[in-house]
């Protein structure tokens, strides 16, 4: 019995405009001639223009770049943005956090906690509450030039990163919280002036408990990574992950 005869070529003509792009893309790896067919601009023009709307502009900047090929970058970049990020390999154990309050060249406090004496945030956020020892804060005036830092550190002293270093007053009413933030660095980038939307941000509890004479001390410090597009807490998974680009 004799095979049958291929389709006449109007037909694969015909057809093709009824194929989704993936059907599309299998077809035009069954010969050249076929290749040519499924690959004219004409099939893959309304699919780019319908799934990849903004890639449009590439065509009109070159030419020559086929919409199938305009598809398949789309395609590509949509899998990579959904892609989930890997675990960093980084974990809070991994870490020593180091608060550092003084009034001018005088130190006030110091907070110095490792990670795995840090309880995690249970909603897993990158905020982490520090405590004080007030008996080893010095009393301050409250109005008191101050300079914040905070640094993060890797067990061992492996490696520092600064993720606030800034100056304020101590203009706090007893009881209250002091907060300060300064915008963080773009990771891997070798400009500094490049911003990552993401501030390091710090809360330093005051009190008059047991200090005569209008002073206050540091009674205690809690630090965080907010994202500045909405002004939350970062993951705990992201935190790590940002810090690893300089840690680790």
């Amino acid at each position: 019995m004799s095979a049958a005869p291929p389709p006449p070529w109007e037909v694969v003509l015909l057809v093709s405009h009824l194929l989704d792009p993936r059907t599309l893309a299998v077809a035009s790896c069954v010969c050249k001639s076929w290749r040519a067919s499924m690959s004219s601009d004409n099939l893959w023009k309304p699919a780019c223009a319908s799934l990849f709307p903004s890639l449009s502009a590439l065509q009109s900047t070159d030419p020559a770049l086929p919409y199938h090929r305009i598809y398949a970058l789309g395609l590509a970049a949509s899998r990579c943005r959904a892609r989930s990020p890997a675990k960093p390999r980084l974990s809070l154990d991994d870490l020593v956090f180091v608060v550092d309050v003084r009034s001018e060249d005088l130190p006030i406090t110091t907070v110095s906690k490792p990670g795995d004496e840090i309880a995690p945030d249970p909603n897993g956020l990158f905020r982490f509450e520090l405590g004080a020892d007030e008996e080893c804060s010095l009393a301050m005036e409250i109005m008191d030039p101050v300079r914040i830092t905070w640094i993060v550190a890797l067990r061992g002293w492996k490696a520092v990163f600064t993720m606030m270093e800034c100056d304020g007053r101590a203009s706090f009413i007893p009881g209250a919280e002091g907060w300060f933030s300064q915008e963080l660095p773009l990771a891997g980038c070798c400009s500094s002036a490049a911003a990552s939307g993401l501030v390091a941000d710090m809360k330093l509890g005051f009190c008059s408990r047991g200090v005569a004479g209008g002073k206050i001390r540091v009674e205690s410090a809690s630090v965080g990574i907010l994202s500045m597009g909405s002004w939350r807490y970062a993951s705990m998974e992201d935190g790590l992950r940002y810090l690893q680009n300089f840690l680790a």
